[in-house]
Order: C-alpha cells, then sequence, then structure tokens
C-alpha cells in the first residue's frame, strides 16, 4: 500500500530542490528521451548490478522508471516531490511508491521488512546530511543486501553546466561535491564496507556509434575510466548481525594424488565442530580413488565421503562436490597440499566473522618454499593478478589459488546465477570469482605460505594453461567490462 506523508523540509535548499522536481516532473519523460543513450547506458549499467527479482528499495526515485526497469519482486520508491510521486504511482502501479522526505527516520521506518539493494541514484547530491542518512538504512538490511550509490564525477561540473545552459540537460539545483573517495569514505563513517566501485560513460552522447565504441573499449581502461561521468559505489552493511554457519564441508579435488590423501586428514585441523570431508577423485591413474577408500574406512569417527568425478579438469571436480555438500559452509583443499591445510582455520574465521563472502588465499605475498612456483609462472600470475582486479573492480592478488571459502546459500544463489556466464571455466577458480563479482560479493584474500609438493608432480601446463588464462581475460573483459 503506498502512503502519502507530506514533508516541509527544513532549509531553503531542500524546498528549492523539491519545487524545482515538481515543476519539471510533468516535462522529466521528454528530457529522458532526449538523452535517451545516456539513461540507456545508465539504465543497462544498473541492471548488471542490480538481478531481476530482487527486493529493491530506490530512495528518490523520481518518477520510478528505473526502479521499474530494475524488474524487482517487491519495488518500494521514495520521493518528496508530490508530483513526481503521482507520476510513478500512474506509470508503474505494480510498485509501492511513498511520499516523504528519506532523511526524516520517520519516513524509513514505515516500511516493511528489509531489502535485497537499497538505490541512491544521484540522491546523496541533495541530501544535508550524507553520513546520517546512510546510517539510517541498517535497519533496512539483511546479510546480503546491497547499497548501490550512483553519482556523476566532479570533473563534469563544467560541462553539466553548460549542458543546461544549452537546454541539453534539465535544470538541476546545486548539488552536493562528493568525488569517488568521499563517496567511499562517507559510506565507511556510516557502518557500510565498499564492495567494489566502477566509472561509465566517458561519452554520453551516442554521436553516430562513436560513443559506444569509446564507452566500450577506451572508456574501461585504468586512469581513463576515472575521467567518466557516472560513478558506481556498490556497498555492504557491516552492523547486520548474522549466523555463522555451524558446519562445514571441505572439498578436496585430487588426480594422481595418492600420496596426500591420508595426510590431508591427519594434518587437518578441527576447526569446526561439525565437519565433513568430500574426496572428488579425477580418474588417476596411481590408486588414488582406492587410497581415498581406505581413508574413509581407517578414519570412522569423522565424516568422510568419496566420490568420482563425471567428466575432466578441476572445474568439473568442484561443481560435483559443491552440489554434494552438507555444510552450511564449504572449503576447498587442494589435494597437493601446497596451501598447508594447518591455515585453513584462518579462513574459516574470517568467513565467520563477515570479514569477507569469497575468501581465498594469496600465494604471491609470502616468499615461497624452494620450486613451490616457477619463475615463469609467477611472473604470469602476478600480471594476471592486476589484469583481473582492474575487470573486477575490487583487489585480486592471486586468481588460482585453489583454497576458497564460502557460505552454501550464497553458492547457491550463485548456482542460480551461473547462465550469465554460462560453463567456461575448466579450473573452477573463475566460476567462483566472476559469479562472487557478479552477484556483489565481497571477495577477501589471506596471504598464505605456498609449499613445494612432497608427491607426485604439478598438473599444471604453463603454456595450455597460460593460454587458459587469456581466454579468461577476453571472456572477463566481455561479460563484465561491455556489459
Amino acid at each position: 500500500m503506498a502512503s502519502d506523508q507530506r514533508e516541509n523540509p527544513s532549509g531553503s535548499r531542500k524546498r528549492e530542490i523539491r519545487d524545482l522536481a515538481d515543476r519539471y516532473a510533468p516535462e522529466r519523460r521528454s528530457w529522458r528521451n532526449r538523452n535517451s543513450y545516456y539513461y540507456g547506458l545508465d539504465t543497462d549499467y544498473m541492471r548488471f548490478l542490480v538481478s531481476p527479482g530482487q527486493r529493491v528499495l530506490d530512495l528518490g526515485c523520481g518518477m520510478g522508471d528505473l526502479l521499474a526497469a530494475l524488474e524487482p519482486s517487491h519495488g518500494v520508491g521514495v520521493d518528496f516531490s508530490e508530483v513526481s510521486v503521482r507520476h510513478a504511482r500512474k506509470n508503474h502501479p505494480d510498485l509501492e511508491f511513498h511520499l516523504g522526505d528519506i532523511e526524516n527516520p520517520e519516513v524509513l521506518q514505515k516500511l516493511e521488512g528489509t531489502f535485497d539493494t537499497i538505490i541512491l541514484s544521484d540522491t546523496i547530491g541533495y541530501l544535508e546530511d550524507v553520513q546520517v542518512m546512510l546510517e539510517s538504512l541498517h535497519s533496512l538490511c539483511h546479510r546480503r543486501t546491497r547499497i548501490v550509490v550512483a553519482y556523476y564525477s566532479n570533473f563534469w561540473e563544467p560541462l553539466l553546466q553548460v549542458g543546461e545552459w544549452l537546454r541539453m540537460k534539465m535544470p538541476g539545483s546545486e548539488m552536493n561535491f562528493l568525488p569517488t573517495a568521499d563517496i567511499e569514505n562517507l559510506l565507511d563513517l556510516a557502518g557500510f564496507g565498499v564492495v567494489k566501485r566502477d566509472w561509465q560513460q566517458l561519452i554520453p552522447r551516442s554521436l553516430f556509434g562513436l560513443g559506444s565504441l569509446v564507452n566500450n573499449s577506451i572508456a574501461t581502461l585504468p586512469l581513463v575510466r576515472r575521467l567518466c561521468l557516472r560513478t558506481y559505489v556498490v556497498a555492504r552493511s557491516l552492523h547486520r548481525a548474522f549466523e555463522p554457519p555451524q558446519s562445514c564441508s571441505i572439498l578436496i579435488p585430487c588426480r594422481n594424488e595418492r600420496g596426500n590423501i591420508e595426510p590431508a586428514i591427519q594434518r587437518l585441523p578441527a576447526f569446526c565442530d561439525d565437519m565433513e570431508i568430500l574426496y572428488v577423485e579425477g580418474h588417476s591413474t596411481d590408486g588414488t580413488f582406492e587410497e581415498a577408500e581406505r581413508v574413509q574406512k581407517a578414519y570412522p569417527h569423522l565424516d568422510i565421503k568419496v566420490m568420482q568425478q563425471d567428466g575432466v579438469g578441476k572445474g568439473d571436480a568442484v561443481r560435483k562436490g559443491l552440489s554434494a555438500l552438507r555444510g552450511d559452509a564449504w572449503m576447498i583443499l587442494d589435494a597437493d597440499l601446497t596451501v598447508p591445510p594447518e591455515q585453513l582455520p584462518k579462513f574459516w574465521k574470517a568467513l565467520c566473522e563477515g570479514r569477507g563472502e569469497l575468501v581465498q588465499g594469496s600465494r604471491l605475498i609470502y616468499p615461497m618454499e624452494g620450486q613451490a612456483m616457477r619463475l615463469i609462472n609467477l611472473i604470469g600470475n602476478h600480471a594476471f593478478s592486476r589484469i583481473f582486479s582492474w575487470l573486477l573492480n575490487q583487489r585480486i592478488t592471486d586468481t588460482l589459488c585453489g583454497t576458497k571459502v564460502m557460505r552454501t546459500d550464497d553458492y547457491r544463489e550463485l548456482e542460480r546465477n551461473r547462465a550469465y556466464f554460462g560453463d567456461f571455466d575448466p579450473f573452477g577458480d573463475f566460476d567462483l570469482i566472476f559469479g562472487a563479482s557478479k552477484m556483489n560479493l565481497q571477495i577477501t584474500e589471506i596471504p598464505i605460505r605456498y609449499q613445494d609438493r612432497s608427491y607426485g608432480e604439478t598438473q599444471i601446463s604453463r603454456w595450455r594453461h597460460g593460454l587458459l588464462l587469456i581466454r579468461m581475460v577476453v571472456f572477463a573483459f566481455r561479460k563484465l567490462k561491455m556489459a
């Protein structure tokens, strides 16, 4: 049910903003049509950030067009422009709109339940106290709620002013001066952790196709993208308490690792009261499967399961194991034991404390043992880490460390959204990293000491897998930067 709570915003600036919004509301659709290329790209990127079917709250919703475009299962908009809200209700009767000032705590307190995504599209530019308003949002958040702040770059202020003079842009009020770093700082002060940030639209006009060409290529490059018109910051509430997972499934993909099967069990700390261990064997020639079955029988007090993958490759083995686990959370331990099992409690602690939502290891911080990683592999991993940090808009120092930890309910959501990327990953690492990035999950890395193998030989081919990594870069660019 929509509610009406006409506010008398304090201060001449806020009254001016409201009056201007009321005055131009009937013309807003024509202004949007005049700048359809800009609004179309902005909407497309917001649709990339917000999956359909979510519970979405749009604060400063205007006429509700953006909210409707996101296809929410339950969409709620709030705005203090009476004329805008009236148009929103008429144009989008399936959505819920409230009239009120979002800086008035009573307005937000009347909203029911929590939301999956809360949008502030340009809204922070009009607020009197951004930090206080952001602090009021925690009550509307659950563990996986994401705050999406969209704003314009301060570099564009002179050009936007010229656009108003030339009647190319709808007239607006004076807005807050908020570079991206200040938006991040305000979110941090209000108790929100920034997950990612991005910049879009170096050319906000079509220009007979030139705009699309530049925006899909040059505008995405490091440094250059900071000159784009639109800034997007995604954050999560750090105040929302959640129940730590009570059980953990440890997935051990193994192929030709017979000598490491029992040591993995013997060295695994009991960091959780309820632990399940799954060996997923990959058609070995050294008796790994038989050894896993022997170990299962030799340790009856442990919950050990042994299965054999149907296809080939680590990615197939990981997906096989993840489809069968029972734990509230899971972690992957590579059977070569180059990441010591003794390190796993660190990962479990980080997940339980909410430090990250996909927690993975980084082998490239501490010095490595002997020949744990060959020089050319080390150089390649450092190069790819920089590339993927740019592609994912989160800092990633090691994409191929096999040790990863995640809550099972987050992974099930990742599975449901896997169609966006498809079955593309022979490693298993990128399926998880790309999927987590698309879901706007916090990816956190824990430095580990990478050790030499004590049994068997590496199954990584530097050249064949190097080419596959290049393919992953191209694939990620198409899916994440040209979305």
